[in-house]
């Protein structure tokens, strides 16, 4: 086992993001059983948690490296904060994008100057074109998730949990490929102890809870994981560091269904007066709809890890349509839990492949203030 990022690490990238992320608030959930405070990670300046990660790593780098340029791989949030930050940065960036991304998240990746590559929606796709821009143009890489310094940003949300809520009984955590997860634990486990921290991931997904449960990476393929709505938590796999993390720091890892998913965006909106993305609504989904899941706990705080959706989707979230499983991109469906639920079709995209598929340049535009 590799070793666990330190709170000592979380606190320097903390210090490295003062003045570039929000220290977000802790919101109580309006109508919800007593003590939920939900943490609006959706009030970053790119809408998701990412930024932190992404911040953090770049700004870590050497001289050199920063100048070569940076690559990321992503499904749509880390695409953005890494674009972002580099751009605060000055340092030139490229992303490796699955081709059904969604637009929103895209389009501030232009309009911030980073350099689009797609290719095919599966983990292994993206990472394969993100090797070859390395080895072609020497690019500094900015995982997702499985890497110290990203996982040491996104850790910065549990020292502002134990700061700001010290009597929190329960955090309650979306998983995608593990990072934000393993952030938080680490220094919610070094700080107070005594609270118990539970991943949450989509039954259509839940890569994460059967590797959690086995002790080693399982890998689900990229046609089961893409039915779900929540893009954003669309991973075959978390990484061997993060699985590490959730080992040693994660009570348990829950499902929520996509009914309850969308349940989230809806209530989260309609109560909290908040946006969340259906992958940053699912730890919000477990404390309202799967409580009987949870350990018991007086103060919980539930993670809002995002809110870049689609207008139109969150329209019809809202209104109380798209009710039924699956993606809303025209996915297959399905409803049977965790790893028993792996037989719908995903979508048939044919992808760009390798890392010489359509490789455009973004547009330029002004660095964020």
């Amino acid at each position: 086992m590799a070793s666990l990022v330190s709170v000592d690490e979380i606190r320097a990238a903390a210090a490295r993001l003062a003045g570039v992320a929000v220290r977000t608030p802790l919101v109580p959930f309006p109508g919800a059983p007593p003590g939920l405070l939900v943490k609006p990670e959706s009030l970053q300046p790119t809408g998701s948690f990412k930024l932190r990660g992404a911040y953090a790593a770049i700004s870590a780098l050497p001289a050199d490296l920063r100048a070569r340029g940076v690559v990321a791989h992503s499904s749509g949030n880390h695409a953005q904060a890494v674009a972002y930050a580099a751009a605060l940065l000055d340092v030139p960036a490229t992303v490796v994008v699955p081709v059904n991304a969604p637009p929103v998240k895209l389009g501030p990746v232009r309009r911030l100057g980073a350099r689009i590559v797609t290719t095919e929606p599966s983990l292994s796709a993206r990472m394969a074109a993100t090797d070859e821009l390395i080895r072609r143009h020497g690019y500094a890489l900015i995982p997702p998730f499985d890497d110290r310094a990203v996982i040491s940003g996104q850790g910065t949300i549990g020292l502002e949990i134990a700061a700001d809520c010290p009597d929190a009984d329960l955090v309650v955590v979306p998983v995608g490929g593990g990072g934000l997860i393993s952030g938080i634990s680490a220094a919610v486990r070094a700080l107070s102890p005594a609270t118990r921290v539970v991943g949450v991931e989509p039954e259509l997904a839940a890569d994460a809870r059967e590797s959690f449960r086995s002790g080693r990476r399982v890998a689900w393929p990229a046609q089961d994981t893409q039915r779900t709505i929540a893009d954003a938590l669309r991973v075959e796999q978390i990484g061997s560091l993060t699985l590490d993390h959730m080992l040693s720091h994660v009570d348990d890892i829950v499902t929520v269904t996509e009914n309850e998913i969308r349940e989230a965006v809806r209530r989260t909106a309609a109560q909290a007066h908040l946006v969340a993305e259906p992958g940053g609504a699912v730890a919000v989904a477990a404390c309202l709809l799967r409580e009987h899941d949870l350990p018991s706990a007086r103060t919980r705080v539930a993670v809002l890890s995002g809110g870049n959706i689609d207008p139109a989707l969150l329209a019809g979230i809202l209104a109380g349509g798209g009710t039924g499983q699956g993606g809303g991109t025209g996915q297959g469906s399905g409803t049977g839990d965790g790893g028993k639920a792996r037989g719908g079709a995903g979508p048939g995209s044919a992808g760009l492949g390798g890392g010489s598929g359509a490789e455009g340049a973004g547009a330029g535009g002004p660095a964020p203030a």
